[in-house]
């Protein structure tokens, strides 16, 4: 229950105590940040998660890609080591987390991505085996103050914004609101139709400083790919639906999938999960005793990058899994995209 989480206030403060007292000393430069001579934007919140920082990434590389040489810097959560890694023919999930891996499937052949614990350290090794790459994207490194990105994009989600929200371990910020000062532009993000959005509201209550601007943006649910083949459906009406996901935030994707299916079950696991294999037959005994002629087990693009391990996939190929493919549509996207592209253009 949500209340006896402020039986741990005490402990709320001592770790904002800690966070702005780092805060502190970068802002006053005793501790320094790493400058780089290229064009460096990041990707960010100030919640533990859940605010759609994959699409929005996404998002940056479908239109940055085709004028610089990209990299993408992730740290690569939930795999195996800390090490640097450049993904290759070889990534999967368990050496390159599920995220990176997703960018690598999609644009792995016109960027580089990159995994490094430390960004600092990871910028470095990508110029040093990439020596081509002029643009760096940032994936979730608004709290890495030990490297400065020239441009930093903070997400908040509709439902949950963080001026309503609290330090952890009361609420699920990772640092105080007044980190919002440090970025160029905050999004919105997950809205429903921009049309029943009160932006002058959202406005007031972000209490943003001059200069900073605000864009919202919402889900735009796309093809929807089997994971044994290259098949697609057409649509997803009309179906039954086992619905499997290991994501932050399922229940944008559940509304959406209830609208017009009927959802058997939700397997929810959390974020970044990492499947085992009693937990796929689990999801296989249930659709052998439930299943339709129109029943699938559908599941998220991020979570398909976890099943499709050498362990889990050969598991999966007698039954109909399908993932969600998920972008994001921007209010104001011509702004948007002239704000970022005139920042990369001048830093270049």
């Amino acid at each position: 229950m949500k209340w006896l989480r402020f039986l741990l206030f005490p402990f709320a403060l001592i770790y904002g105590l800690v966070v702005l007292c780092r805060n502190f000393m970068y802002d006053s430069g005793f501790f320094k940040s790493s400058k780089f001579s290229m064009p460096v934007i990041c990707v960010g919140n100030l919640s533990m998660g859940g605010t759609g920082k994959t699409p929005h990434t996404e998002y940056l590389i479908r239109l940055l890609k085709d004028k610089y040489k990209l990299a993408t810097l992730s740290r690569g959560f939930g795999r195996k080591d800390r090490n640097f890694r450049i993904a290759d023919s070889f990534a999967n999930a368990d050496n390159l987390g599920d995220e990176p891996l997703q960018y690598q499937c999609k644009f792995g052949n016109k960027i580089t991505v990159a995994v490094e614990a430390n960004r600092v350290h990871g910028v470095m090794d990508i110029c040093r085996e990439k020596p081509e790459t002029n643009l760096i994207l940032l994936d979730d490194a608004f709290q890495h103050r030990s490297i400065h990105a020239g441009f930093n994009i903070l997400l908040t989600s509709f439902d949950d914004p963080f001026y309503s929200d609290f330090i952890v371990p009361v609420g699920n910020l990772r640092e105080f609101k007044a980190g919002k000062k440090r970025a160029q532009a905050v999004i919105v993000t997950k809205c429903p139709d921009f049309s029943k959005v009160n932006q002058n509201e959202f406005r007031k209550k972000l209490k943003l400083n001059a200069g900073q601007e605000l864009f919202f943006s919402r889900l735009k649910y796309g093809a929807v790919h089997a994971l044994n083949d290259a098949s697609v459906l057409d649509s997803l009406q009309g179906f039954q639906i086992i619905l499997v996901t290991g994501i932050a935030n399922a229940e944008p994707l559940v509304n959406k999938i209830s609208e017009s299916n009927e959802i058997l079950h939700h397997f929810r696991y959390p974020d970044h999960h990492r499947f085992k294999a009693d937990e796929i037959n689990e999801i296989h005994s249930l659709f052998d005793k439930f299943a339709g002629p129109q029943t699938i087990v559908l599941t998220t693009e991020k979570d398909a990058m976890r099943l499709m391990g050498d362990t889990l996939k050969p598991m999966l190929k007698n039954f109909p899994w399908y993932y969600q493919e998920i972008e994001i549509e921007i209010s104001e996207a011509e702004k948007f995209d002239k704000m970022i592209l005139n920042y990369a253009e001048k830093n270049s």
